[in-house]
């Protein structure tokens, strides 16, 4: 009888976006681990997964859920105090930890999902092993090397990682010709979204229940801070107010300056607004697209946002900057506006078109759902996630 297969995930543990790429991975009898690369809480729904922190480790299962014992919270506590006065005695103490786990529980396969910090650490770790390393993937997300890799103190870090792991894999074709040109030669894997994709056939009802031409409500991505850039977005609602009347602004995932800054857009142009919470379910994110007229992400860097997935899926006309991959999801005029994310004037633009032509916004709909069912049906790409492993264990 061959061994269970043990996979090791080295990842930030907070992420919805761990969770849900360890989800598509639940029951199928892998024996899975995950060595957080930061220390915080563990999200909620990470499940049947054993968690290693800094010197004990905890099984989750779905009856058992994380606990915040007293040895979390004094890990806690020492992690905080050495990443505030001693960062790299933090990564290096944390790296010799990985680098232990590795030896002990021998991981057919070790994955980082994200390249700044559990790219980073498990560099370290092989710096620490003698004995042969396990197979490595690296998945890029995001901005880790269309924005970080233009930064001078991150770019020989990036050579590192891409020329020492054995994998590779992103959501963006631009990502792939991005690390080739950090010198990664080995093997790219398929590209798709790391969101795990979308039950469709459970969402096309509520998608489908009214036309986007009809809908009262626009979305907006509230984050403000490295990346985001809401207040941009608002800028621009408020250039169009003379269209806006009878319209609601529901902004999720809010920074706190987007919250103020929401409270004095209503207040200049009357226009009601909505600050969704952020503990908000994903499911009720999703309703809230499958109501509104069009769905605004504006950021610097990105990689496929999700928003503009969930936008697209529920029928809602995307509106998304030029930094996030989405050339090769919507064409622009077309099934979507692409736009600059610092350029108020040029967004307010692409929302007046998006709020006065309706034949536009519901053809928009139908070619997006015909690219969801192509490209983000959960089975297929859970299927592709399957197919990786079972490959990489094999060898």
């Amino acid at each position: 009888m061959s061994k269970t297969k043990t996979i090791l995930f080295v990842a930030l543990p907070y992420s919805v976006h761990t969770a849900r790429w360890l989800a598509q991975l639940n029951g199928l009898g892998y024996d899975l681990h995950l060595f957080p690369s930061i220390v915080t809480p563990i999200h909620l729904k990470i499940t049947d997964v054993t968690v290693h922190y800094l010197w004990h480790e905890q099984r989750l299962s779905q009856s058992c859920p994380h606990k915040k014992n007293l040895s979390y919270w004094l890990e806690r506590a020492i992690n905080m105090v050495l990443r505030r006065g001693f960062s790299q005695l933090l990564l290096a103490w944390r790296a010799k930890q990985l680098a232990k786990l590795i030896q002990r529980i021998q991981p057919d396969v070790i994955h980082s999902l994200e390249i700044q910090a559990a790219g980073y650490l498990t560099l370290s770790a092989k710096d620490y092993l003698t004995s042969t390393f396990p197979p490595w993937i690296v998945t890029n997300w995001g901005s880790d090397i269309f924005l970080f890799g233009k930064l001078p103190k991150h770019q020989e870090k990036i050579r590192q990682v891409l020329a020492l792991c054995d994998y590779y894999s992103c959501e963006c074709e631009r990502d792939v010709q991005l690390a080739k040109q950090f010198g990664f030669n080995k093997i790219v894997l398929p590209v798709f979204p790391n969101t795990g994709g979308f039950d469709l056939s459970r969402l096309a009802n509520n998608a489908h229940a009214q036309l986007t031409s009809e809908r009262k409500v626009i979305m907006l991505k509230g984050y403000q801070h490295w990346a985001g850039r809401a207040l941009v977005a608002l800028e621009a609602l408020t250039q169009c107010v003379d269209i806006l009347q009878g319209y609601t602004v529901v902004i999720y995932s809010a920074s706190a300056v987007v919250i103020k800054a929401a409270v004095l857009f209503t207040e200049k142009t009357g226009i009601v607004h909505v600050c969704v919470p952020q503990e908000t379910a994903h499911d009720d994110i999703l309703s809230l697209h499958a109501k509104a007229r069009l769905s605004i992400g504006l950021s610097i860097s990105d990689g496929i946002s999700t928003s503009l997935l969930e936008a697209m899926v529920m029928g809602s006309f995307p509106i998304q900057s030029c930094t996030a991959c989405a050339d090769e999801w919507i064409e622009h005029g077309v099934s979507g506006m692409i736009v600059p994310a610092e350029q108020p004037e040029i967004v307010a633009m692409m929302i007046r078109k998006a709020l006065t032509d309706d034949e536009l916004v519901n053809r928009a709909a139908q070619i997006n759902w015909q690219t969801a069912l192509a490209r983000l049906n959960h089975k297929d790409l859970t299927q592709k996630t399957l197919a990786i492993y079972d490959t990489l264990v094999k060898r």
